[in-house]
């Protein structure tokens, strides 16, 4: 069974009694409330650390409208913009100024974990100080122009000495760490520009011919870059593949047509088996996708308002409605809720010193960045 349906084991064993237990306590709590938690007539905002049009922000406007109608008092919610710093800038800010009344909430991704994780020197947040209400695994999709005469993959493999490209990127230590390890380790010439603001405007900048190779998570695939793919303005080349629960990595059911990363680094390399790279590579595939995207309110945030919005998530994510257009726009990918995000979350924060140690290595090697 793949990611889609249920999450790697080796990552997320939960039994069904602690999980019942976990509900069950949920259930009681709500219970014992003397006043129930209504968030009627208020305002949530929503803080988005990336520039409109990229993955998290086409994720974060599309559960925008389904948490007014699922949270008690159906709240208005809005969405506050603030990129910079590979999304560091609106966590900072985020965890400076979020309110514990349950009215903030921050959509937290990937480059958002990374950062933390590899202890970028610009982070000032900590996500033991957060709590996790819903999250949502996902995976990516490396697309490359058309102008460049490949066909797929196996072309792409055939032509590396022949071919060089520009990335446009948020940054090494962002979400652009998966694909420009996976490039790097199957020997493609790939200069990064630096200084995009998210993964829509890498994106765009594609669409303008200012770079010719670019990835976007499959929420702003499916939206953003099928349709350039249907008119011939870009070539899929392979996507990151999916989980299984024996930790191999498989295609994305969402992009069954596409080879994943494991193919392609067959193609060029050989066994992926003995790649440390590989590996590497794999850890933080599973750090940054797993649960890629993460909706976070102040751990402070009373225990009653955490449980309203929880108990909220989980009855949304069931819905007949939600689950017909999530799967159009966000990809077949289960999303989680309860003790599952913070088992999820747990996972993130799980990445090995091995694996952190040999990218920081590659980080000053291939970029020049400290960490």
């Amino acid at each position: 069974m793949l990611l889609n349906h249920k999450f790697n084991k080796t990552m997320l064993q939960v039994s069904r009694h602690i999980t019942f237990a976990a509900l069950t306590t949920f259930c009681v709590s709500s219970q014992v409330n003397a006043k129930p938690v209504s968030f009627e007539g208020e305002r949530v905002e929503m803080t988005v650390p990336y520039k409109e049009g990229g993955g998290t922000d086409t994720w974060a406007r599309f559960f925008g409208p389904y948490f007014t109608q699922s949270l008690p008092g159906e709240p208005v919610v809005v969405i506050k913009n603030i990129p910079g710093g590979g999304s560091t800038k609106g966590a900072n800010q985020f965890a400076r100024r979020a309110k514990d009344n349950g009215l903030d909430i921050l959509a937290s991704s990937a480059s958002t974990h990374y950062t933390y994780l590899l202890n970028d020197r610009r982070v000032e947040y900590d996500y033991n100080d957060w709590k996790a209400v819903l999250a949502t695994p996902t995976g990516g999709v490396v697309y490359i122009s058309p102008n460049e005469g490949i066909k797929n993959a196996e072309q792409f493999v055939q032509n590396l000495d022949k071919l060089q490209f520009k990335y446009a990127s948020q940054g090494a230590t962002t979400i652009d760490l998966v694909p420009l390890l996976a490039l790097d380790l199957i020997g493609a010439d790939v200069q990064a520009v630096f200084g995009m603001k998210g993964r829509g405007a890498g994106r765009l900048a594609f669409e303008r011919g200012e770079v010719n190779l670019d990835s976007q998570t499959s929420s702003a695939y499916l939206k953003k870059v099928i349709p350039l793919v249907e008119e011939g303005k870009a070539i899929p080349l392979f996507s990151f593949g999916v989980i299984d629960e024996k930790g191999k990595l498989q295609r994305d059911p969402n992009f069954p047509d596409i080879p994943h990363f494991g193919e392609v680094y067959q193609l060029a390399k050989g066994d992926i088996e003995s790649s440390q790279g590989f590996k590497v590579w794999r850890s933080f595939f599973v750090a940054g996708f797993v649960a890629q995207k993460v909706f976070f309110l102040p751990k402070s945030t009373p225990e009653d308002i955490q449980l309203a919005w929880r108990e909220s998530m989980i009855k949304l994510v069931e819905s007949p409605e939600f689950l017909e257009r999530s799967e159009e726009v966000l990809g077949n990918y289960k999303q989680l809720t309860g003790i599952e995000a913070d088992q999820a979350v747990d996972a993130i924060l799980s990445l090995d010193e091995e694996s952190k140690k040999w990218v920081a290595k590659w980080l000053k090697d291939k970029y020049n960045t400290n960490l």
